[in-house]
């Protein structure tokens, strides 16, 4: 029974207080990918203490009993006990989460499907010829074999190359087709990989055999970049790839076909679905730490093995035992991003975000036109007056905090994803109704008199508000149309006003599970 399965975790609970203590508070997740467990005791003489334990074995348990009981998999539940042994379990299934952090409260998802559209799904595409040769790049590949071979005393055994028509099967079950100059590599060798050991010919990246490149795709979702929850992604942004307009700006795309792998969730890749001004088979750079967009390499796998051949003619190497390490010409790369501080008295062109931290008086934002590719644009605890500057900027992802509340330049911007705004007085958000792109808001620090406008957002699918703004809105207005994910911003808030939030905004909660009992205690 559940009431047998939540027993030990409050036991743990008690177990663990701390003198003095009034009452603890758990807010859990549990499922088959393990626990998370946030909360603390709170006591007479401080506020709030943490230490609270994180019982695994008993949460997963509790879990398992919930998963067979309801199907939830997996399972938001809070538990509040108190010295007396009284105690308390609230559950639901993880569409209702806590959400910790400088925006605590509770997350809602009303459709777990839906994902935010990658702005480079829509780029133009590109329509240059290959510049991969693949006879040259079969002498390249050849020459750079024999290089190598005479660095390091003998030559590297490969595996033995694959035939056309497995080529042809692979790329079926790919859905697309390799640039020719690769197609023509894995003609001399089905990668660089003789049982568990790799050449790492690719400048430290193994070259995945086909049959790997193809589980490689089968694994990552057919190139969907991971979705890394609502909190996270409502505000994210894909910056470009240097040369601009090269690579499509996504976190992944069906079109990038890994070859090559770093064996730390990063890979090289052809990518067959270039933006306008890339070639097809040109490689890039992609994975675990490229969720905020790729790094173009070169214009093609040929290009590639001739850069390694005058790496090797420089001497631009060392040699470690049986492998050899290119090395790269130091260089500064031109910044993207900048964070913390001020504006800078001389702005980057190539600037892509700013995260301005910490700033006393008003921040200007005029400098900032002199980054004509600027997408993200975060003031942290620093304030400004005009948002004149970004009606001319590109910026995607605007947080900010405004004493005047004059959203009138951000009116039709046509690039706006993402506000999170803050307000030391009143704010008219009539002009977002005219935003045409405009998918995430968080207005809880706002003073907003006209919340019901929100109604009218065309294409809203997250919104951030306080306990009262939600009720100001639900009270006088609908729901917006296309809303997908929601948060509670109030830290205090408790799984069961969650629930009761949830509900009015169409969610389904009547089978949440309440469950009350009381411990036998020593001073019982």
């Amino acid at each position: 029974m559940v009431e047998q399965a939540v027993r030990p975790i409050v036991e743990a609970i008690v177990a663990k207080a701390p003198n003095g203590w009034t009452h603890a508070v758990l807010h859990g997740r549990a499922g088959r990918g393990g626990t998370g467990v946030t909360g603390g005791y709170g006591r007479h003489e401080e506020n709030w203490n943490t230490g609270l334990p994180n019982p695994y074995e008993e949460l997963m348990a509790l879990a398992e009993r919930l998963r067979e009981d309801r199907g939830w998999e997996p399972v938001s539940l809070e538990i509040r006990c108190r010295p007396s042994g009284e105690y308390r379990l609230v559950a639901f299934d993880d569409a209702i989460s806590r959400v910790t952090g400088m925006s605590s409260g509770f997350q809602v998802v009303l459709d777990p499907d839906y994902r935010l559209p990658q702005p480079g799904r829509h780029q133009e595409p590109g329509t240059g010829a290959p510049a991969g040769d693949p006879e040259l790049a079969v002498a390249r590949f050849r020459a750079y074999l024999e290089r190598r071979a005479a660095i390091l005393g003998h030559s590297e055994e490969l595996p033995p190359p694959v035939t056309a028509a497995s080529i042809e099967e692979a790329e079926r079950r790919l859905g697309r087709r390799l640039p020719p100059d690769l197609r023509a590599l894995y003609l001399i060798a089905d990668g660089d990989g003789i049982g568990y050991e790799n050449r790492y010919l690719f400048q430290g990246n193994a070259w995945l055999s086909l049959e790997s490149m193809v589980a490689e795709r089968t694994e990552w979702g057919a190139g969907e970049r991971p979705w890394y929850g609502w909190d996270l992604e409502w505000e994210a942004v894909v910056f470009d790839a240097a040369p601009a307009d090269t690579v499509r700006r996504c976190g992944g795309h069906p079109g990038w076909l890994r070859f090559g792998s770093s064996e730390d969730g990063n890979f090289l890749a052809v990518d067959t679905a270039p933006a306008r001004d890339g070639r097809p088979g040109q490689i890039i750079r992609t994975g675990r730490d490229y969720d905020e967009g790729p790094t173009y390499v070169a214009d093609s796998i040929t290009s590639l093995l001739g850069h390694y051949l005058e790496l090797l003619d420089q001497g631009a190497y060392e040699k470690d035992g049986d492998h050899i390490h290119l090395l790269e010409p130091d260089h500064d790369p031109a910044p993207q991003q900048l964070i913390g501080g001020d504006v800078p008295a001389e702005v980057p062109p190539t600037l892509q975000a700013i995260h301005i931290n910490n700033v006393t008086g008003l921040v200007d934002l005029a400098p900032l036109t002199a980054a004509p590719n600027l997408r993200r644009l975060h003031l942290n605890r620093s304030t400004a007056a005009d948002l004149s500057p970004v009606r001319e900027l590109p910026v995607e992802s605007l947080r900010v905090t405004l004493t005047t509340g004059d959203l009138t330049p951000l009116e039709a911007h046509p690039h706006l994803t993402s506000l999170d705004l803050t307000t030391t007085g009143p704010a008219d958000i009539t002009p977002l109704r005219t935003v045409p792109h405009l998918r995430g808001l968080d207005l809880s620090g706002a003073d907003v008199p006209n919340l019901p406008v929100l109604a009218g957002l065309p294409d809203l699918r997250y919104l951030s508000l306080t306990a009262r703004q939600w009720t100001t809105l639900l009270n006088e207005a609908k729901v917006p149309p296309t809303l997908t994910a929601a948060h509670l911003a109030e830290a205090n808030a408790t799984l069961d006003d969650a629930l009761a939030w949830a509900a009015r905004l169409g969610l389904d909660t009547d089978n949440a599970l309440r469950l009350s009992g009381t411990l036998k205690t020593v001073d019982g």
